[in-house]
């Protein structure tokens, strides 16, 4: 017999009972008549408080709250990619057929089809012993991913029976096992997780393989490894979503779930757009099928904006647990603050810093804490990479938001109004910046790349911060009175600003860019800087040297050269030194 209260207070989503129903914490309840979905966030002897992830208007003191026994979790089973669902695991094509454009209340669906059969293929046979998390069968799931049905994690024992290959719904038993206490129970292909409590794996790797993006200011200048952590915090309209867009479209992760927590719809909708359009470069299939979308948008409920962002790292555990590396695209962790923020104000909690509670601190490091490479307790190997967006208001980057994930992540790509209002894409500026990956990474780029990559890159990053302090000087009193040694660095920063960080995600060759490539750009540009130092060491003006149009064509580069014509750098080194010998012939 399932527990129930009645409602004695509410207060926007949050809703108090009188006395002890027996509920327990975090426990899902269903509110009032029309059956609200809600979860447990307080108890005590006199009250408990009930936070309610649906709009709370027109309830009344008096109506009844249910409890489940089972705390908020996620269905896990074949059917989640190229889905889109709430903030609580609801698909919003199922919700659409019901209730039309807007979500109505209380509308109850599964997660997941249970009717759709899908090709099973069975890897265990009778006999066998199941470990928790072991393989027991393969679905292929989209064209581009096998969903492995894994045993739950509180399960093992022994295979007494094995269902045949065939065509089976998620909810079909599979297997019966044993349990070590002489129990059977027969296990299907689905499986319910609490979204709030980490699943388990077997061991913790230190970060050593980056996430390839394709995107150069990543990859080259603040590289992400395979299980970190990113921030991109970013004013208005410098370019957060996009450069999530760029990572989730081009970034060598098998999969990809896309929290749009908080977000405006029409940014949703972009990303429903464009991703259902896109095709996977490493595939030639459509991405929607390694994808799925969270979309909590800023005109839902704010409590469910809270719960999005936990049931989207429990699916990319799930696929963790697989064997399978997957990115998750959390936008924006900000809107996730403030609800918060608001749920905390309704509880009446003592204010911190700028109105958000205390434990805002504790909960951004219990959400990026999931993030990392697994050894699974199967065997496999797996990892989550976590990359959220921040939105300090103003573009101020001292607000509690920010500060707080400064000290949890590794990685930080700070945006920049002046640049992104420069047309400067992506607007990622390389002075406020840093990655504490590059020492973790830099035998796998020197393995894998080139041995020199690191060296190049810290060489770069060099001249960029000569750049830096040479523009102070420059603004007070103006460029002429600099020696020529000093401008030569300001005109090869352009071409460094222009020609390798700023990218075009529009242009079939710049949009993604190979590491190799990648490095053949940071060769070139530095061989021309060593050539003109030679010749502005010989007393050659950067005047004499700017009249030649060299530095534009090596700018132009990124679309000159396609991703697959490697050999034409040569061409360029040759064009270098027939410029030198120009130079040197004129002011013989």
């Amino acid at each position: 017999m399932a527990k129930t209260g009645v409602i004695h207070g509410i207060n926007g989503p949050v809703v108090s009972l009188l006395g002890d129903p027996g509920f327990q914490m975090n426990e899902m309840v269903y509110v009032g008549k029309e059956n609200l979905v809600g979860e447990v966030i307080g108890l005590t002897s006199e009250k408990t408080t009930i936070q309610v992830y649906e709009e709370t208007s027109g309830i009344k003191p008096g109506e009844e709250v249910t409890g489940t026994g089972a705390p908020v979790s996620v269905t896990l089973a074949p059917g989640i990619l190229s889905n889109i669902f709430d903030g609580i695991e609801r698909p919003l094509s199922e919700i659409a057929k019901g209730s039309g454009y807007y979500i109505s209340r209380g509308i109850s669906v599964d997660s997941l089809d249970t009717s759709r059969k899908w090709d099973t293929h069975m890897v265990v046979k009778p006999g066998d012993r199941l470990m928790p998390g072991a393989i027991i069968a393969e679905v292929p799931e989209t064209r581009a991913i096998i969903h492995k049905v894994m045993v739950p994690p509180d399960v093992e024992g022994y295979v007494l029976d094995v269902a045949e290959d065939g065509q089976y719904t998620i909810q079909d038993p599979l297997v019966t096992v044993q349990m070590m206490d002489g129990t059977e129970r027969k296990l299907t292909m689905t499986q319910k997780w609490p979204i709030r409590i980490p699943r388990p794996s077997a061991k913790r790797f230190p970060a050593v393989k980056p996430l390839i993006t394709g995107q150069r200011i990543l990859d080259t200048m603040f590289p992400l490894a395979k299980g970190g952590t990113a921030a991109i915090p970013g004013g208005f309209g410098t370019g957060k979503t996009m450069t999530q867009h760029q990572v989730a479209k081009w970034s060598d992760a098998d999969v990809i779930i896309y929290i749009g927590c908080g977000e405006r719809g029409n940014e949703m909708t972009q990303v429903l757009e464009e991703f259902s359009e896109l095709i996977d470069p490493k595939s030639g299939n459509p991405l929607m099928d390694r994808t799925t979308l969270i979309a909590n948008t800023s005109n839902m409920p704010v409590a469910a904006r809270e719960a999005s962002l936990y049931s989207g790292l429990t699916l990319a555990e799930y696929y963790r647990d697989m064997g399978y590396h997957v990115a998750i695209m959390a936008d924006s962790t900000s809107r996730w603050a403030e609800a918060l923020r608001e749920l905390s104000g309704r509880l009446e909690e003592m204010p911190a810093e700028e109105g958000f509670p205390a434990y805002l601190a504790s909960r951004l490091s219990a959400f990026y804490e999931r993030a990392g490479m697994m050894q699974n307790l199967n065997g496999t190997e797996g990892s989550v990479t976590i990359i959220g967006a921040v939105s300090p208001q103003g573009g101020d980057f001292s607000e509690p938001v920010t500060m707080n994930t400064k000290r949890f992540v590794r990685c930080f790509w700070g945006l920049d109004k002046s640049l992104a209002y420069a047309r400067h894409f992506p607007a990622i500026h390389w002075l406020t910046s840093y990655s504490e990956y590059i020492n973790d990474l830099s035998s796998w780029y020197m393995d894998n790349v080139d041995k020199k990559f690191v060296d190049y890159r810290n060489r770069l990053m060099g001249i960029l911060t000569q750049e830096s302090s040479l523009m102070e000087i420059v603004k007070l009193i103006g460029s002429d009175v600099l020696p020529d040694d000093q401008k030569l660095v300001l005109e090869i920063a352009k071409v460094i600003r222009l020609g390798f960080l700023q990218q075009n995600a529009f242009h079939k060759e710049d949009t993604s860019v190979p590491l190799i490539k990648q490095f053949k750009m940071m060769d070139i540009i530095l061989y021309l800087y060593k050539k003109s130092r030679a010749l502005v060491n010989m007393g050659m003006p950067v005047s004499v040297l700017k009249e030649e149009n060299i530095f534009d064509k090596i700018i132009s580069i990124k679309y000159d050269v396609p991703n697959d014509r490697l050999d034409m750098f040569d061409d360029y080194k040759k064009q270098i030194d027939a410029f030198y010998d120009r130079v040197m012939e004129k002011n013989a």
